[in-house]
């Protein structure tokens, strides 16, 4: 299914029913009074979390949502029938904003979730409301009221705890293959990831996270070059990044250095507080390299970084040092978890929590 993380769609919310004028009218029964009912309200416009979506393509294809008018009162006392709410079913994390201003409406963030996007308008009330005893044959009545109608921009921000950028082939695709049951496309020429892959790192009973993969960073990505960033939305709420580094590139004017400089500088452009989230650096594709050249390569380029945080050297192709990776990245989630939670044994849920550098050469 084609992956679509952005619809524009109309809601219209249903009018209210209107009252009715009607007098009673029977025979032996003179002067019967009114009797005109209420009518019905209109039907609103919901939005519901569904665990079993992961994409706004149905969206696409129906534009103008709208629900059910209100009946209109009738005589005999009778309230016109109230319109049925229209409930459109949405994936889990999508935001919703009005179109025209851009406010942000909701989000929905948790299975379930129900969202009200366009009130129903209010029932018009019936002639016998107005019954009293100095207007006994009320010929008023009010219509019912407009339902909303409003332009939105529905926003699908994949809700994952990792997130991975670097360059195109850095080897983004191939870690998220290793440690999770995703099978995103690889192959040897950049922008092979067309759109986000979401994977599920398993390391044991009920101890697992979410990984996402979006499509790699290029210098200008905030100007539009490449595939820009539209897809950095994706990693908003994600607690860290994994910033992947080829170490061993191919050409002679390829830096691993400008290369992360670059994608920090596009991860500033797009603005947030994406620039200062906790970031842990991984070099990839180490077994291009013998492990004395290695280390010394990994320590020019954290001397020309200044890198303070943790460091870990992987091969996502066959595997090696993935698994350590997984497990720290665990352990630092379930702190972050615990400490949110309020758990007494979390003295911290900051950065510090983080492991130290903590790189071992590759068997």
């Amino acid at each position: 299914m084609k992956f679509v993380d952005e619809a524009y769609i109309r809601v219209e919310a249903g009018d209210g029913g209107n009252g009715c004028v009607s007098f009673r009218r029977e025979k032996y029964i003179p002067k019967g009074g009114p009797n005109g009912g209420d009518g019905g309200d209109g039907g609103s416009v919901y939005l519901l979390a569904d665990n079993n979506l992961n994409t706004l393509v149905d969206l696409r294809d129906q534009r103008i949502h709208r629900a059910e008018r209100g009946q209109n009162g009738m005589g005999r006392d009778m309230t016109g029938r109230s319109g049925q709410d229209l409930v459109i079913q949405v994936p889990v994390g999508t935001r919703v904003f009005e179109r025209d201003t851009g406010e942000l409406i909701g989000e929905l963030l948790t299975s379930g979730e129900r969202l009200l996007v366009a009130q129903g308008g209010f029932h018009g009330i019936g002639n016998a409301r107005f019954k009293s005893s100095v207007n006994r044959t009320p010929r008023q009545s009010t219509p019912g009221t407009p339902g909303e109608r409003r332009d939105l921009q529905l926003e699908l921000i994949l809700l994952a705890d990792v997130g991975l950028v670097g360059f195109p082939n850095a080897g983004k695709s191939s870690l998220i293959r290793q440690v999770s049951s995703a099978r995103p496309r690889v192959a040897d020429y950049p922008f092979t990831t067309l759109h986000p892959n979401l994977g599920v790192v398993r390391l044991g009973r009920e101890r697992s996270f979410v990984i996402a993969d979006i499509p790699g960073l290029i210098e200008g990505a905030a100007e539009g070059a490449g595939l820009g960033t539209r897809f950095l939305k994706h990693l908003a709420r994600t607690r860290l990044l994994l910033h992947l580094v080829d170490v061993a590139p191919l050409g002679d004017h390829a830096d691993p250095y400008d290369e992360i400089r670059k994608v920090e500088a596009e991860m500033r452009a797009f603005g947030g507080e994406l620039i200062d989230k906790t970031r842990w650096l991984v070099l990839n594709k180490v077994d291009l390299l013998d492990e004395e050249a290695f280390a010394a390569r990994r320590a020019a380029l954290l001397e020309r970084l200044d890198w303070q945080g943790p460091v870990y050297a992987v091969c996502a192709l066959s595997g090696k040092g993935c698994e350590r990776l997984m497990q720290d990245l665990m352990n630092h989630l379930e702190q972050l978890r615990a400490a949110e939670a309020g758990s007494a044994s979390t003295t911290s849920a900051h950065e510090d929590d983080a492991p130290e550098d903590d790189w071992h050469p590759l068997d």
